[in-house]
Formats: structure tokens, sequence, C-alpha cells
């Protein structure tokens, strides 16, 4: 097709996708003096249009602010078939990308979790540490604006953070029951202001964070990092869909094929080409990408890439409470957290761990189809009543596991189906090894001690969720061998010298944490050792 495709003036750096890596490694290229465009095949989100604008956003929430791109199937969307996998996968096309929806929770890689392999004689080690990203961890706190409190024994020392999220009645409920059991808990570390900041407006506890947060107080990088990068000269094309890398006769990247929002090919030349389209976007562009130099998919003379797929399987364990606990006041899913259980524990028979990461109460549509599912909430004259008295009544934890790499989970090209632009759709291959199984059903039963400990006259659990395949990792793994990974630790691949990746598919291990933290921190870093071998790669 490239013969077809109307060509464009060469640009020396193209990031393709701007989302949470997308963004930060822009904005940090951007003192480079380099000529920066990054494409983007969704468009600006009008935070005025949210959801919770409107008396019926709950409604939305089941459409198009649903995580799924299957059930939003807004134009920007691409199907994911997910069918081999009892988790579905969750991300959001748009400039932010998926920060449009997330929750908020900011918490970090441990540093147990870059030597995994070192500790506890499983997966692999990163060829980089916690020390390496500190100061990025850092500047990425600044850039976002993350709340929190400093001095968690979990952690190396984090400072300079607004003050946390209030942890509400129900949240000091539970921190009293974590005591009691002389477990672990910290107030989240979350990428929602608490302070006016940066022209921005604190959070005023309205809720529904996870469908787009209208008041600019979730730190969503289309209004945390794009902002100043546009500022330093970084163009930013939406309604850009690419389908393909392409390749010059010496095998180095020379831009990409794709198409605009009214279906017309171009070829968007580039001296260096970026990747950062998540752990599910990135490996279909690359499979994509076959020539008779790779006709197995761009950069994938090891064969890896789209292997080792980790989504953080997730458990959910709900109590209910006699006294109101407000439970549906103030960000869903930022309120504690507890790593009482995150380090591998040899009298445990399984490795490694997760995260207790308690969540606040439901909305009345949420609590409503959960009841009628439970058979807990009757059809009829006493359904408004049973809703009632769940409502403000009800607190949940998550049990965020710790997803080990296996190759066998992976990323391919679905042969029979394409999405709207004839692009080969991603297909999922995925199963829980039998160590997260067991992990799942020990953070199950640890959820139900601190509900039981709170108070809950009555708990429920179900694992692994289907609708939580938010965590995009591992399938464009780091590593110095060749032969056992596809990019090595500056993000460059190891096949062609002037492409790389710079978001979570690098990632060795998941950690049991939520990514959104460490993979900005990994593409700022990224930027910066990019930047100290220009001359070597353009």
């Amino acid at each position: 097709m490239a013969h077809c495709a109307l060509m464009t003036d060469e640009v020396d750096v193209l990031i393709v996708g701007a989302g949470a890596a997308g963004a930060a490694f822009a904005w940090r290229m951007s003192d480079s003096g380099l000529n920066i465009l990054c494409m983007e095949q969704g468009d600006w989100m009008d935070a005025t249009r949210y959801p919770s604008t409107r008396s019926d956003w709950e409604r939305s929430k089941w459409h198009h602010a649903h995580p799924s791109p299957n059930v939003r199937q807004l134009r920007a969307d691409y199907p994911i078939n997910d069918q081999d996998s009892p988790i579905a996968i969750a991300n959001f096309n748009a400039v932010g990308g998926s920060t449009i929806l997330f929750s908020g929770h900011f918490p970090r890689f441990h540093p147990s979790d870059f030597k995994v392999r070192s500790l506890d004689g499983v997966a692999e080690d990163w060829p980089l540490g916690y020390d390496d990203l500190e100061p990025y961890f850092s500047i990425n706190d600044r850039m976002m604006g993350v709340s929190g409190l400093s001095g968690d024994p979990a952690y190396p020392l984090i400072q300079d953070l607004l003050p946390p999220i209030p942890l509400g009645r129900g949240g000091e409920l539970l921190a009293h029951a974590f005591n009691q059991l002389g477990w672990h808990w910290w107030p989240s570390y979350s990428a929602i202001i608490t302070r006016p900041y940066r022209g921005r407006s604190p959070c005023i506890n309205l809720g529904p964070c996870n469908t787009g947060c209208p008041q600019g107080a979730k730190s969503s990088v289309d209004i945390s990092y794009w902002p100043t990068a546009l500022q330093r000269g970084v163009q930013l094309r939406t309604h850009a869909r690419v389908h393909q890398i392409t390749l010059n006769k010496q095998g180095r990247v020379n831009g990409v094929l794709y198409f605009d929002d009214q279906g017309v090919e171009h070829h968007q030349r580039a001296r260096m080409v970026v990747l950062a389209c998540n752990g599910v976007g990135t490996p279909r562009l690359l499979l994509n990408s076959v020539s008779s130099q790779f006709p197995e998919g761009l950069a994938n003379r090891s064969g890896l890439v789209g292997k080792n797929l980790m989504l953080h399987p997730l458990g959910y364990v709900e109590g209910l409470f006699e006294p109101d606990l407000q439970g549906h006041r103030g960000p869903q899913g930022c309120c504690i957290y507890s790593h009482q259980f995150y380090e591998t524990d040899t009298a445990r028979d399984f490795v490694r761990g997760y995260t207790l990461h308690v969540l606040r109460g439901s909305n009345p549509v949420e609590i409503a189809l959960s009841g009628v599912y439970r058979r807990e909430i009757p059809w009829g004259q006493n359904q408004l009543q049973s809703i009632q008295q769940r409502l403000g009544h009800n607190f949940g934890i998550a049990v965020i596991t710790e997803d080990l790499p296996d190759e066998n989970n992976r990323v391919t090209l679905d042969k029979q189906q394409v999405d709207a632009f004839g692009i080969p759709v991603p297909e999922i291959h995925y199963r829980l090894s039998e160590n997260t199984k067991k992990m799942l059903a020990h953070g199950l039963e640890r959820a139900k001690e601190v509900l039981n400990a709170a108070g809950a006259y009555k708990v429920f659990a179900q694992g692994p969720v289907r609708n939580s395949g938010w965590h995009l990792m591992g399938t464009t793994r780091m590593g110095m061998d060749p032969q056992a990974s596809v990019v090595n630790v500056i993000g460059q691949t190891h096949d062609v010298p002037n492409l790389f990746v710079v978001d979570s598919s690098v990632f060795v291990t998941s950690g049991a944490v939520n990514p959104a933290s460490t993979l900005q921190a990994i593409s700022l870093y990224l930027a910066d050792a990019i930047k100290k071998h220009l001359n070597k790669i353009l």
C-alpha cells in the first residue's frame, strides 16, 4: 500500500500514541532541539461533556464510557478479541489515553520488583532498578500532580506530595481494621490533586473518576503533560490511525503508514519511530508491520513480540455495613492500600504477592445491578428500599495480584477480524497460572478478614474479575540478550536501531500495583537515555 500513500515532510522523532507514556516521553524530549511529532488515533476530550456533567452519567458508564472498546465501539476504538482470556482488555483511545478513565491510584513499583529473579528465583531481573528511576518518579509526581503521605515503610522515602485524599468514614473504619489485624496500610498515592495546582482545581469528591474528571482534578496527561509539551513545540496530530511501520533497504525505519479520519492513507516519514501504544497496541503494530526483512513482524527476530503478556488478575471483595459510611463519596479508586502481602513469604504456597487496594462504595446503578445479580435485591416494590439500604453502606477491597511472565500469555493478530479501517485486530491468549490462582485465593480470604474485622454484616467475594484488564504489560520485554528480549535498556529494539518502545510493553515483571506511575517514570528515563545516544541513532 505504500506506493499509493500520500507523502508528508520528514520529522526527526515520530511518537505513536498520546497516552501516559507518549505524553511523558514527548515532554521530556522537547528540549532536544529535534522536530517531534506525536500521532494519536483518537481526539482531544471535552471535559464539559464527560458523563458526570449529566444526570444520566451512570448509564454512560455502561456504554460510551465503558472500559472495554468492544462495548464502547467509538470511532477511535478498535475491537480486541479477548474471548480466549478470562480477563477482558480495557483501554481508551484519545489524547490522554487510558488516563482519561483510570482511577488515579498511583503507587510505584517496589525496589524488589526489578530483581525478582535474584530474590525469588522466578521471572527475570530488569536491566535497571528502582534507584535508576527514582529521580524520574519524582519528576513525574511534580508534572502529574500527586497526592499522598510521606513515610510509608513499604517504600523508600517519597517526598514533595500534595496532601492525601481524605479517607472518609469507610476508609477510617477499614484502617482501624488493618490496625486490629496488625497489618500494614497507608493512604493511597493518588494522581488527583487536593490543592490548586498549576492552574487546576482540586478534587471536590464528586466520585466517578473512571468516566473522566470534569473538575480537572484527576491528573490525566491531556491536562498535565500535553499543554507544556505543545508549548515547547511538540506537534500532535489526532485522528491518525497508524497501521504499519516502514523500512528502508538498510533495515532502518523511515516512517509509518496511517489512515486519517476520512480513511485516506498517508506515509509520515521519520528518522526515528517511538511506540507508546500500550501492551496490546504496540505488539499489534509490530506484528502487522511485516516485510521481507521481518516476515514474522517488525523487530521480532527473537519471536517474543506479543509474548509474556501480564494483566494483574483482580479479585474483589465487598462488605455491607450497618452505619452509613458515605462510601459513594470521594474518588472511588483512591482511599488506602496494604502491602502486607506484597513480598514473597516462604510460609505461603506461592511466590511474590499482592496489594489489598481499598475501594469506596458503589453508585446506585452498580448497587442495583450487582444486587439483582446476586439475588439480594428483589424486583418490584421493595427494590428501591433495598438499594437505599446499600447506598453508602458498602465498601470494597480489590486484590491486585502480581502476574509472572509466561510466553503462552500473548497477543497475536486475529486472522479473521479487522477494524473499521481494515487493520487486523489483536487477539488475546491468556490463562491464570497456578501460582496466580493460589495468590488470588489467599488475597480474597485476607480481604474478607479485613472487612469482617471492620464489622461488615455480609461479605461477597469474586475473582478474577473479567472487566479489569487495564494493566497491559510485558509484550516487548526489556533485556540485554537479543534472544530473550525485544528492546534494550534504552528502549531500543535489538533488531532496528532507530525504533524504540517506551510504554509498559517493555516491563519485565508486573509488580502488584497499578503500573501508571512506573511506566511514566520509565518513559522519562528512556527519553534522557535516548538523548545521550542521538548521534548514534539518527
